[in-house]
């Protein structure tokens, strides 16, 4: 019988690890509405808690994934795993809306960045030369999808119990991860002698010497010289506003304004959720045989025309429409993951995974603005529909992006990091 390879052992434990992080990530569109009847905190107020979020989860990411070449994947992510369990469990606390950011915000937004997708593309690029893409696929869909399915049972718990015993159930199961983190998460194949799932030889895990701030900072100066990065950046600060910051954060409440039941709205992202694996696995699987950039033109215009005719599928009760808008997000929520990594990975070498946080930093950045600008949109004008139109035009934009990335084809040089033979 043909033994497993352990790198299949390692993703399965990061693909846990990604769901047990992605269960506060689901709590602000439940928690909005409840928050503010509470404590009479503006919707505006509480999307900067949710934005501030939004931002440190992308900024992190690239120092993260620096602080893993240095310090190992196992270490950082048992400490990312307790910062989110200690800031869900602490929001019980609170009494005022400077602890729901610093909570929120700060904390929780800390942990869920040194879990971010730069996490994943470190994964894969340690452990896989084949099925790259698959992979990348396969994980990224874990922690989007277990951010959206968390929905239902948190939308349950905060309207049958509120959302203090929601908030005290995410942090459990962080907390329950971290034991798995520490007995089989693995930093390198060279700790278990084998080579990665593809490869022929054992490589030697390299050591590295510079400091986690300055290879994150020295990647981004090197590469922030090269159009490709603008682009991939540009492109990806939109795929963050309109999935984080716009639907993520502001379907459930939007639904609420058109007389759905929160526990209705919060199953529909959760069937976004669901199909979200099928999307971006499926993505994955395409990113091994296609054009990365030719796949981003064709997620972004899609979502693009999707948004356009958000609008007038919203109704007190689910209609065939909605349904099929939440079927084609779904597939599409983060398919744009696996072309982007690999488009860093061709572009910049060994600095690929880091440099892929800074584009990811560029996601959350966009998410951040999406979430707080239309909460304030809403507060303003008391309904989203220009925060629809908005975000769909920006996503045909977006598609505009990907596809100059054609006359960027050739790879820039990738800065080297500095190794010594372990």
């Amino acid at each position: 019988m043909k033994r497993l390879h352990p790198a299949w052992l390692v993703a399965a434990v990061a693909f846990v690890a990604l769901v047990g992080a992605a269960g506060f990530r689901a709590t602000p569109g439940v928690m909005l509405h409840p928050l503010h009847e509470e404590f009479g905190w503006s919707l505006g107020t509480i999307s900067l808690a949710v934005s501030i979020n939004l931002l440190l989860f992308g900024l992190t990411a690239p120092f993260a994934a620096a602080l893993m070449e240095r310090f190992g994947i196992r270490r950082v992510v048992a400490y990312a795993l307790l910062l989110v369990s200690a800031g869900s469990g602490l929001t019980v606390f609170m009494r005022h809306s400077w602890e729901l950011i610093a909570l929120w915000g700060v904390l929780v937004g800390l942990g869920t960045g040194s879990m971010a997708l730069a996490f994943v593309a470190t994964v894969t690029g340690r452990w896989f030369v084949q099925r790259r893409g698959l992979v990348t696929g396969v994980l990224t869909a874990g922690g989007a999808a277990g951010q959206l399915v968390f929905l239902p049972l948190l939308a349950v718990l905060v309207e049958d119990h509120g959302w203090r015993t929601a908030a005290l159930t995410v942090a459990g199961a962080a907390l329950l991860v971290v034991p798995l983190v520490l007995w089989r998460l693995r930093d390198h194949p060279a700790e278990l002698g084998v080579a990665a799932y593809g490869a022929t030889a054992v490589e030697s895990a390299p050591v590295v010497t510079t400091g986690a701030a300055r290879r994150a900072l020295g990647a981004l100066r090197t590469a922030s010289r090269t159009p490709a990065f603008w682009l991939l950046a540009g492109g990806f600060a939109i795929c963050g506003a309109t999935t984080n910051g716009l639907i993520g954060t502001h379907f459930i409440p939007a639904a609420h304004d058109h007389g759905m039941a929160e526990p209705t709205a919060a199953s529909l992202l959760a069937l976004v959720g669901l199909f979200d694996i099928a999307g971006t696995i499926a993505s994955g699987w395409l990113t091994d045989r296609m054009d990365s950039r030719v796949l981003l033109g064709w997620y972004y215009a899609l979502r693009g025309l999707s948004l356009l005719v958000l609008p007038v599928l919203f109704a007190a009760t689910v209609r065939p429409s909605m349904l099929v808008f939440i079927l084609f997000y779904g597939l599409d929520w983060v398919a744009t993951v696996p072309p982007t990594v690999a488009l860093c990975r061709e572009y910049f070498g060994a600095s690929g995974p880091v440099v892929f946080g800074w584009v990811f930093a560029s996601h959350q950045i966009g998410a951040a603005i999406a979430a707080t600008s239309t909460g304030l949109l809403r507060d303003r004008l008391g309904n989203y529909d220009l925060a629809w139109y908005i975000a769909g035009g920006l996503s045909i934009s977006a598609a505009a992006l990907s596809l100059l990335l054609f006359r960027t084809r050739r790879p820039a040089a990738a800065p080297t990091p500095l190794v010594v033979p372990a």
